[in-house]
């Protein structure tokens, strides 16, 4: 599973050593960051109980040891809107 943007994940010990204390995650991006195979930077927030961002953080972690919490809800597609009519001025008395 390849996280994308919106994705909230929990990522424990299984991901990596350093969440010896599991957290959840939103990733913001994948980072482009050399890595070795199976790893990735990720780029997003940890949060607390209630969903809220606490900190903004990158991690190192491997993708086979990341557990979905919740999607990234689906992209929708752009809505051409009908051309505005151009607004009516008038001169505004002052004083």
């Amino acid at each position: 599973m390849l996280p994308r943007s919106g994705d909230v994940l929990h990522v424990t010990r299984a991901a990596s050593v350093q969440f010896l204390r599991p957290i959840t995650f939103r990733v913001i991006r994948v980072l482009d960051w050399p890595t070795y195979d199976g790893w990735l930077w990720l780029d997003g927030y940890e949060l607390n109980a209630s969903g809220d961002a606490v900190s903004r953080r990158s991690i190192f972690v491997q993708r086979e040891g990341l557990h979905q919490v919740q999607t990234a809800p689906q992209h929708r597609p752009h809505t051409v809107r009908t051309a505005r009519r151009p607004v009516a001025r008038t001169p505004v008395r002052v004083g």
